[in-house]
């Protein structure tokens, strides 16, 4: 019995391991084939970031722009901290767990990963900024104005109406949760999320972007 058991966990540790090594290769090839392959980027128009902490990614926009006032859908006086004339706001999506539990990447779990990974709901997840910097972890696309209102349009789709929606206390004082459209899992994650609005827009992104790093290829380093 000990050998078949030795024997079992050998294959199983196997499959594990070709099951992982099958995620990672296809998540390499999705992020790898383009969705609006023709796209350009244009030298004038709405400056939007792509920002990223190496797991995560965001989209940040002009907090007031002819397209969109965010102002009315994400106002300062959800935040916990008075409101030092914000000029952008930073947008993604996550799993409600994660977002709310893991404070740090140190307080994630394995039960709160597996369940993230076969479904859960999601959050958005607003930050405030006040002028922020490019950089290799936040990057910037111009847009033009009709790909920008698309991608506002894309983002309020996911958005519950304020007057129905809750919201939670973020990791500072200047962000915030709110509950959100969209039900989170391996094959939608966070990334995805990013990857589907900047699509959205038009902008050239790859298909099946699950991790960060399928993301941001596609978007310049300002050192490239």
């Amino acid at each position: 019995m000990a050998a078949a058991a030795k024997r079992a966990l050998i294959l199983l540790g196997g499959g594990l391991a070709a099951a992982v090594l099958l995620f990672l290769l296809t998540a390499w090839i999705g992020s790898s084939l383009p969705r609006n392959a023709d796209w350009t980027e244009p030298a004038g128009g709405i400056r939007i970031m792509v920002e990223t902490n190496g797991i995560h990614t965001a989209i940040v926009m002009p907090l007031v722009t002819p397209q969109k006032d965010w102002r009315g859908d994400f106002p300062a006086s959800d935040l916990a901290g008075p409101d030092p004339d914000y000029t952008h706001v930073s947008v993604s999506w996550g799993e409600r767990a994660v977002f709310l539990d893991t404070p740090t990447w140190a307080d994630l779990s394995p039960a709160s990963t597996l369940r993230a990974a076969t479904g859960s709901e999601g959050l958005l997840h607003v930050a405030h900024y006040v002028r922020p910097a490019p950089g290799d972890a936040t990057r910037t696309l111009t847009l033009r104005p009709a790909e920008y209102a698309r991608l506002v349009a894309h983002i309020e789709r996911q958005m519950v109406p304020p007057e129905a929606r809750r919201h939670y206390p973020g990791y500072a004082d200047w962000d915030v949760f709110y509950t959100a459209r969209g039900r989170y899992d391996w094959r939608n994650t966070c990334n995805q999320w990013t990857a589907d609005a900047l699509a959205a827009a038009g902008v050239r992104v790859g298909r099946w972007s699950p991790f960060a790093g399928g993301v941001m290829k596609w978007v310049p380093s300002p050192q490239s």
